[in-house]
């Protein structure tokens, strides 16, 4: 299974973690921390924004006026904007995108809580599917009726969110279909917790609960040995007397048959047993369908997190949160291999190059081997630590310094400085 960029603590447990490795620096690295947390945090605020524009113009949950009606050449702009946006949110909070494959194991898959889904992927424009941490759990279920138990093994997917964006209205309208539970043309986001892989189907917002082959073969053969009572014991005489009337009707019996009130109660006893036999069973399957149904709403209601506009919120804490602890760490590791070169201690040294050496810093290989060790080590947690996305931002917030492929960081004091004075120097009188 390949390892996550996530990492799987919290930020505040990451700058305490910080601080412990750079023990004789805490006050210093605590104000670092609180300006670079803030500064990310204002970038994530316009992203935000941005995002919530794009996607007001085709929010199935929009409850605010436009000054302006948006037309169908807005709203698929404001859409291509929206959905290269999302996409970006989701990989800054180290989602990853779920292929084609592995959508198509999972339709293929049996589901954990045997129910069979149909979806109807014609209704939609656009589907992407992201998921974030990937785990093989254990779960007991019981199978022959509930008189054995037997373990099964499954992937599992920490967080999943959803992107759909349905066709528009003349599609429905041509299929012959008007739509409850969405409204064509719209884009609705999803975000659920631990779902199996194999259940995947069931997040889609128009599958339709099937009966499975057995459960058809169960009811079937109900029906069968219920029908085969019925007909030997009730409805005996009422076909006997069918019988007679359509071979007399058809030419097959001379013998005319004879009508009497006693015949015509015996006949209407028994269609009314046959009726009420044939009610009996569709109701059966009709009850075996709703408990399919209350399953499937069951398990949406506790997997749900959040929907539409409102991930919005959940993804971009999510994606600030990662930013933080990448860049936390990245200057953390750097800033400690400066100060081990500046007190002269190998800690370090044996792991590092002489450009490094000479530099006093590590090249992105080098620092993201460190780092993954680290919490290999340290905290038994194997991660895949984004280390370029990391350097990136240090590098842009003028955080560190590049000399040729050896990243050096700036001194705590420095970098204090660079972080105060881009909130001194913000916002410029015009």
């Amino acid at each position: 299974m390949p390892l996550e960029r996530f990492i799987p603590y919290r930020k505040c447990d990451v700058i305490t973690l910080c601080e412990n490795l750079l023990a004789r620096e805490h006050a210093d690295f605590r104000t670092f921390a609180t300006l670079l947390v803030s500064r990310i945090h204002y970038k994530y605020h316009e992203q935000l924004e941005a995002l919530k524009d794009s996607y007001s113009h085709f929010d199935p949950n929009k409850d605010t006026r436009d000054l302006q009606l948006s037309n169908d050449a807005m709203r698929k702009q404001s859409q291509k904007a929206f959905s290269l946006g999302f996409a970006q949110l989701l990989n800054a909070a180290n989602f990853e995108k779920v292929t084609d494959d592995d959508l198509e194991a999972a339709l293929n898959e049996e589901s954990l809580f045997k129910v069979r889904l149909a979806v109807s992927f014609e209704d939609f424009e656009d589907v992407v599917f992201y998921r974030r941490g990937e785990s093989i759990k254990t779960e007991t279920i019981r199978t022959f009726f509930g008189l054995r138990k037997k373990q099964v093994s499954f992937t599992n997917y920490d967080k999943v969110a959803v992107y759909i964006t349905f066709k528009d209205e003349a599609y429905f309208k041509e299929k012959g279909q008007k739509p409850v539970t969405f409204k064509p043309g719209s884009t609705i986001v999803k975000l659920f917790q631990n779902v199996p892989k194999a259940d995947l189907e069931m997040l889609f917002p128009n599958s339709e609960v099937k009966m499975r082959p057995l459960d058809k073969l169960i009811i079937s053969a109900s029906a069968a040995i219920g029908g085969t009572v019925v007909l030997v014991t009730k409805l005996g005489a009422s076909l006997l007397l069918m019988a007679s009337f359509l071979a007399f009707w058809l030419g097959f019996k001379d013998d005319e048959v004879e009508l009497t009130k006693q015949s015509l109660i015996t006949f209407g006893i028994g269609m009314g047993v046959f009726g009420s036999f044939v009610f009996k069973e569709w109701t059966k399957f009709k009850n075996r369908k709703i408990r399919f149904m209350k399953a499937l709403s069951d398990n949406l209601y506790f997997k749900n997190l959040d929907n539409n506009a409102g991930v919005f919120h959940t993804l971009i804490d999510a994606a600030e949160e990662e930013d933080c602890k990448e860049a936390l760490l990245a200057y953390t590791f750097l800033l400690k291999c400066s100060v081990a070169f500046s007190e002269n201690s190998t800690a370090l040294g044996a792991s590092l190059s002489e450009n490094e050496i000479a530099a006093g810093g590590m090249t992105s290989a080098t620092l993201d081997s460190v780092i993954e060790s680290y919490f290999s080590e340290e905290l038994n947690c194997a991660l895949d630590f984004d280390v370029t996305d990391a350097i990136n931002k240090l590098v842009d917030m003028e955080l560190v310094e590049q000399d040729g492929d050896v990243f050096v960081a700036r001194a705590l004091n420095d970098a204090v400085k660079t972080l105060d004075d881009y909130w001194d120097n913000i916002y410029q009188p015009v």
